[in-house]
């Protein structure tokens, strides 16, 4: 394995992979970017090709461009191997089935459904129906070929068995979300009787399904049901399988596995909310369509969207007065620092209306967007009465908060100056207005921390951190570290003292596994941030003096425990012996306080 990852590094260069995802720009002899796992607007995201890392000084994300890849694609170690073994056209050998992981079996199930969905829609009596229905709504046959849409027979468990019979357990199927276990412990297929919908990763591998019927609602049938119902339950018009260990819907955009080049060549995405939306958009060449996987626009669906584009058009129902998954969705789209344009529809109407009427006439709405300030300020004023003082305090609580959440100054200004116009107000009062609306800043901070998952450094790690970085900065200050220093350090910090004080040129294949990847990042740290040279030597001082205090007081913690222990026990020759040692280190503390004062 280790010889497989070495040939794959190999062959890729760490600046080529990271910038088929996120933007690049040459920044001395490293390259940096705004990062793509946390919002920003600074770029604080690095990498160096000389090191072949990259690492985010700003959420502290870092490591290889297997690290990159499970990260910004959502895979596990053996999926991002899988993905660049492919990309650098090296061979994996095949894994024997005993040692086939749960996300691969739950990948080859997933696959063989599919397949089973698409012979069913070719091949029975009701998949030809339901073929029939798709071609009405103006899905073509390369449409349907190309999406790999299917059909799930009428019956309890057709795929069940199908799948049992090619190997798999029922558990297992249960897990992927096609099937479902009832309360006396007896499983049936999640989909019957519906057009099937593969959900796709970025790397078209299926890892959901949505489901939609084709005909008028019916009563739901209930396997192995209790016979006293107290009402009658009825098939929902679309159902999705829940969240699985491959399939997370408010992570998953539908279609962007095949969207993510024409958003990126055409630098904005339009988003939809249905499956035959995206499909009829990307029928008529709006190839940069995509959909939400049946939930609301979440935070991890823009950070996704993020790589490609900051432009995003919205094609589903505006309802402002209503839809507060709607108003969230904008709200962090806007937070992210998203330009938002809305396409207006008629109410009632989606864009598989409009395209199956007339593409033409989609194509003219996606020209005509409106940017949504536009488009809030039109909405609400066709609501309200601008000329009574209740429609006017109506109008500014809907824009207001917008408004607000503009980072640049000065195009909020000129918002303010329309809404003050528009209203026949003073801008002051507007200004005044703006200043009492309150905003929950940490109303998506929280998430963004989620998504990370990083845990906070402590104040002895990021002391040691800038000791080495100053000392890569210099290598001629390294002569300031003694021995006894070194030994309060972490023993990584202290292999790579003990290394640099050995070798003129630390080379980073000595350190061992951790060390070298600590050594890479600092290296990289050193070279991008900036010190006054004639402040190094003494902020090497400080930082060695405050890892001594902390080391000291982290001890004198220990011995303080150590004698309310000795005191229960009545062990008068321990309490002595540990107080003298306190002492000692008191004494110890208080010298490298006053010293700490004189540098």
């Amino acid at each position: 394995m280790d010889l497989v990852i070495d040939e794959i590094k190999n062959r890729l260069d760490i600046v080529e992979v990271i910038s088929s995802y996120i933007k690049l720009q040459k920044a001395g002899s490293n390259y940096k970017a705004l990062c793509p796992f946390h919002s920003e607007k600074k770029p604080s995201f690095f990498v160096s090709p000389v090191r072949q890392i990259w690492h985010c000084f700003g959420c502290n994300a870092g490591g290889d461009i297997f690290r990159f890849v499970m990260q910004i694609e959502g895979v596990e170690f053996g999926d991002a191997l899988r993905i660049l073994a492919q990309r650098a056209g090296v061979e994996l050998k095949p894994i024997r089935p005993e040692l086939r992981t749960e996300r691969q079996r739950l990948y080859e199930i997933c696959e063989l459904a599919t397949r089973f969905f698409e012979k069913q829609l070719e091949g029975s009596q009701a998949g030809k129906e339901a073929k029939e229905y798709l071609l009405r709504r103006g899905v073509s046959e390369e449409s349907i070929k190309k999406w790999r849409l299917g059909y799930s027979p009428d019956a309890w468990q057709s795929l069940s068995d199908f799948l049992i019979s090619k190997g798999y357990k029922r558990e297992e199927v249960e897990r992927a979300g096609l099937s479902i276990k009832n309360d006396r412990g007896s499983f049936y297929d999640r989909f019957r009787g519906r057009i099937i919908f593969p959900i796709f990763d970025l790397n078209s591998q299926v890892i959901g399904f949505g489901g939609r019927i084709f005909e008028k609602p019916r009563p739901l049938r209930q396997p192995f049901a209790p016979s006293t119902r107290s009402k009658e339950e009825y098939i929902a018009k679309y159902i999705n399988i829940p969240n699985t260990l491959l399939y997370d819907k408010s992570r998953v955009l539908y279609g962007l596995d095949r969207a993510k080049v024409a958003i990126r060549k055409k630098n904005f995405a339009i988003l939809v909310e249905g499956y035959t939306d995206t499909i009829l958009a990307h029928q008529i060449g709006i190839e940069n369509t995509i959909a939400v996987s049946g939930t609301a626009l979440s935070f991890h669906h823009l950070s996704v969207l993020k790589r490609y584009t900051e432009n995003l058009f919205l094609g589903f129902d505006m309802d402002i007065a209503g839809d507060s998954a709607t108003k969230r969705g904008i709200e962090l789209a806007q937070w992210q620092g998203f330009n938002l344009k809305i396409i207006t529809l008629n109410k009632g109407e989606d864009p598989a209306d409009v395209i199956s009427r007339n593409p033409k006439e989609f194509q003219q709405l996606v020209e005509n967007s409106l940017s949504i300030l536009d488009f809030y300020f039109q909405n609400a004023f066709s609501q309200f009465d601008k000329n009574t003082p209740e429609g006017k305090k109506a109008i500014s609580k809907i824009l207001l908060p917008l408004i607000k959440r503009i980072p640049n100054k000065i195009e909020q200004s000129h918002w303010i100056g329309e809404l003050a116009k528009k209203l026949e107000a003073k801008e002051t009062d507007i200004e005044e207005e703006l200043r009492k609306t309150k905003l929950d800043k940490n109303r998506f901070g929280l998430e963004e921390e989620e998504i990370l998952n990083l845990p906070p450094k402590t104040r002895k790690e990021l002391l040691e951190e800038k000791l080495i970085t100053l000392i890569l900065k210099k290598p001629e200050n390294l002569n300031l570290v003694g021995e006894d220093q070194i030994n309060y350090l972490s023993p990584i910090g202290k292999e790579i003292l003990l290394n640099c004080k050995k070798e003129p040129k630390i080379l980073p294949e000595k350190l061992f596994p951790e060390a070298k990847e600590k050594f890479n990042y600092l290296a990289l740290k050193s070279e991008i941030e900036e010190f006054e040279e004639e402040n190094i030597s003494s902020e090497i001082k400080f930082c060695l003096k405050e890892i001594q205090i902390l080391a000291i007081k982290e001890k004198l913690n220990e011995i303080s425990v150590e004698i309310k222990k000795a005191e229960e026990e009545k062990n008068l020759k321990k309490i002595e012996k540990l107080s003298q040692d306190f002492n000692f280190h008191s004494k110890l503390l208080a010298n490298l306080k006053s010293a700490l004062k004189s540098i």
